[in-house]
């Protein structure tokens, strides 16, 4: 443990997703929630709700009588409004408590946002950070998986979350903006192409943008199909099972020509003798790293540029929290400013 927790110091690992949102502290506490709140929509909703407003998976639960609203869009604050940055608000207190912090004590905040986050939003969120810790430093998410892998030279992180999907070339230095791309199909972007996908096919079906995410999240793949995805929707409120192998396919591949592009762009800009070596070294994180057969699928795009070796990582669900409380703990406040944007050292 640093000396800084000895000194009444909580550090935490936050990484702040659309869908998602991932917590690790210094303490050992983790813990993983949807990055969601929801207010009773009426009065018969605050008497079943009992309080002003919930947060995370409860919320989600509860949507049918319930205003559910997501405050990231794409990773970032998704509205500048009063009302919309109250939403951003309640879900990062209740992040911060829930790591249990000790009265009295310093609690300092590493935070994943997408890579290209712009630095109007980085400053509103650390604005509003600053209202529930000591010390908050906002961090791209494909860096901080780096970080916490050990893999920060001659490597590109590939994370592939519900908003973004963002990659990161580490070359032994703080990533400038060139070494990094933020790309805006990611999760939902495929919720939405297989909803649409399923719909085109069989327009009797009752489905949304959930029930594709469902749909999604059991059978998902590129390449060649691993089973037949046979999937019970509702239509007229009846049963109906449907084979979607094909409509999971398209919308899974739709994510791949921006992503490989993406990769070759960052692969030029290393030195010509290491980029054998970062082929070699191309990792896929987030929730995207769970699609079946998507190590494959990037290495047999990237044969024109060699043997490339590709893996996904083995805990997408903390692997960026992960790495921001090392990076938290390894490096004490007084240095973060030289990492990123900093607030309250």
């Amino acid at each position: 443990m640093s000396d800084g927790v000895g000194k009444g110091r909580l550090f935490l690992g936050i990484d702040l997703g659309t869908s998602h949102t991932a917590v690790m502290s210094s303490r050992g506490k983790s813990f993983f929630l949807k990055s969601v709140v929801g207010y009773p929509k009426d009065v018969i909703g605050l008497k079943l709700l009992g309080r002003p407003y919930v947060v995370g998976d409860e919320a989600f639960e509860m949507r049918s009588y319930l205003d559910v609203r997501y405050p990231l869009e794409d990773g970032v604050l998704s509205e500048l409004s009063d009302r919309d940055l109250e939403v951003a608000r309640h879900l990062l207190t209740h992040v911060v408590q829930s790591a249990e912090p000790v009265a009295g004590e310093e609690i300092c905040a590493v935070i994943g946002v997408p890579a290209r986050a712009s630095g109007g939003n980085k400053a509103l969120l650390l604005k509003m950070a600053q209202e529930v810790v000591h010390t908050a430093l906002v961090v791209s998410e494909p860096f901080m998986v780096g970080y916490g892998l050990d893999r920060l030279v001659n490597t590109i992180i590939i994370d592939i979350g519900a908003g973004t999907t963002d990659l990161c070339a580490l070359k032994g230095t703080v990533p400038s903006p060139e070494d990094q791309v933020t790309l805006t199909k990611a999760g939902n972007y495929v919720d939405e192409r297989l909803q649409n996908a399923i719909l085109e096919r069989h327009p009797e079906l009752q489905i949304n943008t959930n029930v594709a995410c469902a749909v999604k999240e059991r059978f998902s793949f590129v390449g060649k199909a691993p089973e037949t995805a046979s999937f019970e929707f509702r239509a007229g409120g009846k049963p109906v099972v449907v084979d979607v192998s094909e409509p999971v396919k398209v919308a899974c591949e739709s994510l791949m020509p921006d992503i490989i592009e993406s990769i070759e762009t960052l692969l030029k800009s290393f030195q010509p003798e290491y980029q054998a070596t970062v082929l070699k070294n191309i990792v896929v994180a987030g929730g995207g790293s769970r699609i079946r057969g998507i190590a494959a699928y990037i290495k047999d795009h990237l044969k024109v540029f060699g043997d490339a070796e590709v893996i996904c990582v083995k805990d997408p669900t903390f692997d960026g929290s992960r790495g921001a409380l090392r990076l938290a703990e390894e490096l004490p406040p007084q240095y973060w400013r030289q990492l990123g944007d900093v607030a309250g050292a």
